[in-house]
């Protein structure tokens, strides 16, 4: 007890304490949910054991079919404060997957702009655009860092690094480090060496 008031004061006790009363009372499985928390649209979600928030977290889940999980989220996966997840078709969030602050992931947009006869006109009102929608895949081990998008279509292979402020659009291997706007691979992991190597 007196290893945890040195580590978040007594306030911040208090705080993490009614914090985990919350997390039994709502979210069985998981280890610590933060308040405040927007979930939207819960029985759409499938939250995995072990799960930790940061503050001021958005999940939301609005399935095509309202009767499916669209939003699942692995075991021991953590995210930090600010996290947004939006789910329309299918996000799936590996186990053990370490999301920083301010992400945002998402496997649906607001029209369509592929450079095809069924885009979106701009001078349709954004609001009004027909919901678009592609899967987003996070395998597991993967570590995501702050203000990192992760945009419909995007899948992050196995034990991947994605960099502070990336934006990711599509396909990033398994054990790589992607940085940039779009994200860009520029290391993997060689098993044989046990380092990361520069591509």
């Amino acid at each position: 007890m007196k290893s945890f008031i040195s580590r978040y004061g007594i306030m911040g006790s208090f705080r993490v304490l009614y914090y985990l009363l919350y997390t039994k009372l709502f979210f069985a499985g998981a280890r610590l949910v933060r308040l405040p928390i927007d979930v939207r649209n819960k029985k759409n979600i499938n939250f995995g054991k072990g799960l930790t928030t940061g503050v001021g977290c958005r999940l939301e889940a609005y399935p095509i079919d309202t009767s499916k999980i669209c939003l699942t989220i692995g075991n021991h996966v953590e995210m930090n404060d600010y996290v947004h997840i939006t789910a329309m078709e299918s996000v799936i969030i590996g186990n053990d997957v370490l999301l920083a602050s301010k992400i945002y992931i998402s496997d649906c947009s607001h029209g369509s702009y592929s450079g095809n006869e069924l885009d979106d006109s701009p001078l349709t009102a954004p609001n009004s655009r027909k919901m678009v929608t592609k899967p987003v895949i996070i395998e597991d081990h993967v570590w995501i860092g702050e203000f990192v998008s992760i945009l419909p279509g995007s899948y992050i292979g196995k034990g991947s690094i994605i960099g502070t402020m990336s934006v990711v659009t599509g396909h990033i291997p398994e054990y790589s480090i992607a940085v940039g706007s779009p994200a860009k691979v520029i290391k993997k992991f060689n098993f044989e060496t046990q380092m990361w190597e520069r591509v």
